[in-house]
């Protein structure tokens, strides 16, 4: 494999081509149960909107098309997801073979993003407007650098594409052409980035963006209230504490988003690692700028009362960093016709090590009762509350966005309903009953109905309660004993 890649360094994608069909089928071969992201996906698919909740929604308009074409399955759902990282890994190489003149080290920095948790790990797990934000990222990393090294009209226009959907894919993606932009100034060579042309790039931009623009203007509290407190969800007594406890946080968030990047490319480049770091060039700077622009906009974020800052959310900000340390050991002039050689094992054992990882842990987590969400037998649940309805409900209402889409997966010709989400109201059929379905998050018994669900019967004029009941059920894979418990109650049209 070594000599192939370096007789034909394009063959790296045929390589992550293979690596994302085994992600796609392996996810196929565990249980018919949604995760988190995954079930939200699939219950928001049944709309096309400008706005969705507190995540821009590229992700969902994707996601939308994909069911439109093939349906609401679970081969949709880990289709679009693994043609997306696909296409992101191939965006981030033509950024690498587009600044990199050494081949080999190109490839090691499109392999580097393996070592990121966040994308190898995480996005497969389950990350769905994570995964859009890669792709935005890459695609802008490629489109940028094309536009400092040709200055093509193509290569603004397609700069301008890349910021509109990086920003309708995760708002903290606007950082990053901020602090690029800021970061060419101090570099003469790339200040030509700043014709006229760039106008054509941001009308482009202002495009994409529009439509969910002008959503955002009517809910912007819809649209931040959410992350918002994310950012400040830790309690403390002071703004001292508060300013600690959020650099605490941005701290660990930098160490967990790069410290298995940093230590492998230390370990390929061990002999020459001094010179690596001393080593510049008109590139290193440039995205050593954007690193520490990102990083104070990040901690004036924390002196501003953000007390949580998430590794992930680092994603769009320093997803350039295997290119960095790239570029830096290319800058160093230094022998690395042993880097690909060192690296290539990383690699191909993070490819192996990531799939199997997210297959076995559902059987093996199963037998030692610490269930996922896939481990819940949302399928059998579903049919049999629909097996004590004298008649098909018009449309199944529930407490949660993950069990709604539990229910489309297995259900595709119902409509789907949580009060207080989704961007349009349900039409429902007054002469046909209504499945309100809940439960806890950990599958106890629970007879109380939560509180949007209770509010939503009580305020109705048209149904009453006929029937409540619950089901249990043993967890795929689980243990002897061991059920998830499911409630429900049958409304049917008052006075019949």
């Amino acid at each position: 494999m070594l000599a192939s890649l370096r007789q034909r360094p394009n063959l790296v994608f045929a390589l992550l081509a293979v690596y994302f069909a085994a992600n796609l089928a392996l996810r196929l071969l565990l249980p018919r149960s949604l995760d988190l992201d995954e079930g939200e996906q699939l219950f928001l698919a049944q709309w096309l909107a400008a706005g969705y909740n507190s995540q821009p929604p590229l992700y969902n308009w994707l996601q939308y098309g994909v069911v439109a074409l093939l349906g609401p399955t679970l081969f949709s759902l880990a289709l679009l997801k693994n043609l997306m990282l696909f296409a992101s890994y191939v965006f981030f190489g033509l950024a690498a073979n587009t600044v990199l003149r050494n081949r080999e080290l190109a490839i090691v920095a499109v392999l580097g993003l393996l070592t990121i948790p966040q994308v190898s790990f995480e996005a497969q797990r389950d990350l769905s407007h994570t995964v859009a934000v890669i792709f935005a990222t890459s695609l802008f990393l490629y489109a940028f650098l094309r536009t400092l090294t040709t200055g093509t009209s193509l290569s603004y226009l397609l700069t301008g594409l890349a910021v509109g959907l990086g920003v309708i894919s995760k708002y903290n993606f606007v950082l990053l052409p901020a602090a690029a932009a800021l970061a060419v100034l101090p570099e003469p060579a790339f200040r030509r980035l700043f014709d006229w042309r760039i106008l054509l790039a941001g009308l482009v931009a202002v495009m994409v963006f529009l439509p969910h623009g002008l959503w955002f203007l009517d809910h912007v509290g819809d649209a931040t209230g959410r992350t918002l407190g994310k950012l400040t969800s830790e309690e403390t007594s002071g703004r001292a504490e508060q300013i600690l406890t959020g650099l605490a946080s941005l701290v660990l968030a930098f160490i967990g988003f790069s410290a298995l990047t940093l230590l492998p490319f230390a370990l390929i480049f061990r002999e020459d690692l001094k010179a690596i770091l001393r080593a510049r060039s008109e590139w290193t700077r440039l995205f050593a700028r954007i690193f520490l622009i990102s990083a104070v906009a990040l901690i004036l974020m924390v002196f501003f009362g953000a007390t949580n800052i998430k590794d992930r959310w680092l994603t769009p900000l320093y997803l350039a960093l295997p290119l960095y340390l790239a570029l830096k050991a290319e800058a160093a002039g230094t022998d690395v016709s042993a880097a690909l050689r060192r690296f290539l094992p990383v690699a191909l054992a993070v490819m192996v090590l990531v799939p199997a990882v997210l297959f076995l842990r559902i059987p093996v987590l199963g037998m030692i009762g610490r269930y996922e969400k896939i481990n819940v037998p949302y399928g059998p649940a579903i049919e049999h509350m629909l097996a004590e309805a004298a008649a098909a409900p018009a449309v199944v209402i529930t407490s949660d966005l993950q069990m709604a889409g539990n229910i489309r997966l297995h259900r595709p010709d119902l409509p789907v309903f949580v009060p207080g989400q989704g961007p349009v109201e349900p039409v429902v059929d007054a002469t046909r009953p209504v499945l309100v379905v809940w439960r806890t998050r950990d599958g106890r018994p629970e007879p109380r109905q939560p509180e949007a669900l209770a509010s939503w019967i009580a305020g109705s004029t048209t149904f009453t309660v006929a029937e409540t009941g619950e089901v249990a059920l043993p967890y795929h894979y689980g243990r002897t004993g061991d059920l998830y418990h499911v409630a429900f109650s049958y409304l049917v049209p008052k006075g019949r």
